[in-house]
């Protein structure tokens, strides 16, 4: 595999990837930070959104624990991008409309610095704001009414440096370094009569951050093998800068800077898995993480307030054979399911998640240890339309590109 070509391609996307802004629209990113990242790696989306506990695969980047680094290959440099595509159906009681978003969802590289020790790093969105909204009020004392467009956007991206450390040969534990950064912007257009005024208001966000695991290997329970794992995601706090303008009929009317605006808090996060290898065939990962939004004791400028958070999530992964002379039957079929309690209360309502998904595993040649194309589709709900809120159906399609490369290896001299 020739390594410069990929190296630039990788590299080139990390520029559009960090100032592009996505055309999907969701309201429940107006609080916050946005809405968080969804995406997971290889085809760990296709099973559930899993993989504290999977270590199954040597050629494939999980992001879901930092301990799994030590299943990679010696002189094995693994790359992955991934994309998806999203059709949205969002409706209230009243009205309903159609959104569709496409996004370059990470960049990932890890390879194997010895047998004990694997490294990984990338950049990858953490959260998303993109929303607008329009509202008619009339204007007090008068017959006329006044029209006030809103509109969100921006999010923050995250780089992260990951290390696994093989203790034992059925133990690894791993840590991973993260760096927080971005910017979300509130612009509000007020229209009254033929007089409009416009604000902007952006806050600036930077943040250290920093989470753990472990993987415990088990032979000859429930199945041939079992991989128990445990992660950690430290609090921490955003902190934050404002600026904010303000014009009227093209004129200049305010504009303040405070550099010690608003913080957000993160809040401790932990999960356990296991993944399970029944037979020869069939791989089952089944994840539990809990959230502890209401420990960060902070409310919203509006209405809502943070609720810890639940989440569940199984997977199933069969692969019919390792036959060399067939195809197909290298290739790994992947099915899961996942519910999500949310974190977000609304007019006295959860905005709960649930998602269904189907994946394909597809090996770019017969080979064992091939780069592979994962192609993951997911069905899923968010919302209520209960209590005047908004219910989102939403179509997602992934394409993770799985990529490995041989470093390190010395020329042969014939």
């Amino acid at each position: 595999m020739k390594i410069k070509p990929i190296l630039f391609l990788m590299f080139s996307f990390i520029n559009l990837f960090v100032i592009a802004q996505s055309d999907f629209s969701s309201p429940y990113s107006i609080y916050g930070i946005g809405q968080e990242n969804l995406n997971y790696y290889g085809g760990f989306s296709a099973m559930g959104n899993t993989g504290i506990a999977y270590r199954s695969s040597s050629i494939i980047i999980n992001k879901s624990n930092p301990a799994s680094l030590t299943t990679i290959s010696k002189n094995s440099f693994l790359y992955e991008v991934g994309f998806n595509n999203t059709l949205s159906f969002q409706k209230d009681k009243h009205v309903s409309q159609q959104n569709y978003d496409f996004n370059f969802t990470h960049l990932a590289m890890a390879f194997s610095v010895n047998k004990n020790w694997g490294m990984s790093f990338g950049i990858m969105p953490y959260s998303k704001v993109s929303y607008e909204i329009d509202i008619v009020q009339p204007v007090e004392g008068s017959l006329n009414d006044y029209i006030t467009k809103v509109k969100g956007s921006g999010g923050l991206n995250e780089i992260f440096w990951g290390q696994g450390f093989k203790l034992r040969n059925n133990l690894s534990i791993g840590i991973e370094l993260a760096s927080l950064f971005g910017s979300i912007s509130q612009e509000q257009w007020i229209y009254v009569g033929t007089s409009s005024t416009y604000l902007n208001d952006k806050n600036v966000y930077f943040s250290l951050g920093a989470n753990a695991g472990i993987q415990y290997s088990l032979n000859n329970f429930l199945g041939t093998k079992t991989i128990l794992g445990a992660t950690i995601n430290l609090p921490t706090v955003l902190r934050g800068s404002e600026a904010s303008v303000g014009t009227k009929s093209s004129t200049i009317i305010s504009s303040e800077f405070n550099q010690n605006a608003d913080d957000f808090n993160l809040p401790l996060k932990l999960g356990i898995g296991i993944s399970s290898q029944i037979n020869k065939n069939l791989l089952v990962n089944a994840d539990y993480r809990k959230n502890y939004w209401d420990k960060t004791n902070q409310l919203d400028n509006t209405s809502s307030a943070y609720k810890d958070q639940t989440i569940y999530g199984i997977g199933f992964e069969f692969k019919p054979s390792s036959n060399l002379n067939s195809y197909w039957s290298n290739v790994k079929y992947r099915a899961g399911a996942n519910y999500d309690s949310g974190y977000l209360h609304i007019s006295n309502q959860n905005i709960n998640r649930y998602s269904f998904s189907l994946g394909l595993g597809l090996p770019v040649s017969k080979n064992n240890f091939s780069s592979t194309i994962n192609i993951n589709y997911s069905y899923g709900r968010e919302g209520t339309l209960s209590n005047g809120l908004i219910q989102d159906n939403y179509h997602k399609l992934s394409l993770n590109l799985s990529l490995l490369g041989n470093w390190f290896k010395k020329a042969k001299i014939f």
